[in-house]
């Protein structure tokens, strides 16, 4: 398993490797990045990585799998969540072992009073966060990767740095007949946030729509896409400076480099409508 650190909560990581400790099925192993960071002092069962400077969620999670590449599955989880149960681990490889064309798997996220907020449940209809199934997308925040998947699909794209990376990855697991499952008994307790409370997310989660885009998307469906973000932006953004934030994003998106372009297949676009979330909103 992998997780990510950028050194500012050394307590809840603290916390979190101890419930990783717990688990009735210990890990096979377990990786610390350091995303420009010092790390402070950490079990010795645990294997660390310290880079020079932060890579983002998408190359620290990479720095991550040079390491474990020999191992089956790969869990991350953020370092100030925790797993409440002890039969986590337990309950994943069954999972695995049940469909070998399982390639993502999904934890429901919720805070410390049990409440799963809408923009962690992976699909459109959002209202009942334990109703599990296959899906079109996953939570950073704490998912199992197939290493089989990986070989196939290829790693995160470090173009991303954060935001939209996990679409990035379902988009090829899907389109590459890989299944990605929302499983709600597998439970991450996590801290609530807001993304939007910084201008750097607007201006990534706009620059990366447009990543998504230009590396995924069939042409005819690039403006429906892009068009339907843009509406929805306007209508949902508070601040101008947020809007600001995003329109450079938008603008970045299409004059900076996000990796090779292979257009999912029209098959995929059915499956992912078909699933519930067409690859237009």
């Amino acid at each position: 398993m992998a997780i990510l650190t950028m050194g500012t909560r050394p307590k809840e990581l603290a916390d979190l490797l101890a419930s990783v400790a717990g688990q009735s099925v210990p890990a096979a192993r377990t990786v610390v990045v350091a995303n420009g960071c010092a790390l402070p002092d950490l079990p010795p069962w645990v294997e660390t990585v310290e880079l020079p400077e932060n890579l983002g969620v998408t190359g620290g999670r990479n720095a991550a799998l040079d390491r474990l590449r020999d191992m089956d599955l790969v869990l991350d989880l953020d370092d100030d969540g925790l797993l409440v149960a002890d039969d986590v681990f337990e309950k994943i490889t069954g999972l695995y072992e049940a469909d070998p064309r399982l390639g993502i798997v999904g934890f429901r996220i919720a805070d410390e009073t049990g409440l799963t907020q809408r923009r962690h449940v992976p699909r459109l209809r959002a209202g009942d966060p334990m109703r599990g199934g296959y899906v079109t997308g996953f939570l950073g925040g704490a998912h199992v990767l197939s290493t089989a998947m990986l070989t196939e699909v290829g790693d995160w794209p470090e173009s991303f740095f954060f935001a939209h990376e996990e679409t990035d990855m379902a988009w090829r697991a899907v389109n590459a007949g890989w299944k990605v499952l929302y499983e709600p008994d597998l439970l991450l307790q996590h801290p609530r946030t807001s993304p939007a409370r910084h201008s750097f997310f607007y201006r990534v989660n706009a620059r990366n729509r447009v990543f998504l885009a230009r590396r995924h998307l069939p042409a005819p469906l690039v403006p429906v896409y892009l068009s339907t973000w843009v509406a929805l932006t306007m209508a949902r953004t508070r601040t101008a400076a947020g809007l600001k934030a995003w329109f450079a994003g938008f603008a970045e998106g299409w004059r900076t480099p996000c990796g090779p372009r292979r257009p999912m297949r029209w098959h995929t676009v059915w499956e992912l409508t078909r699933l519930g979330r067409p690859p237009v909103i």
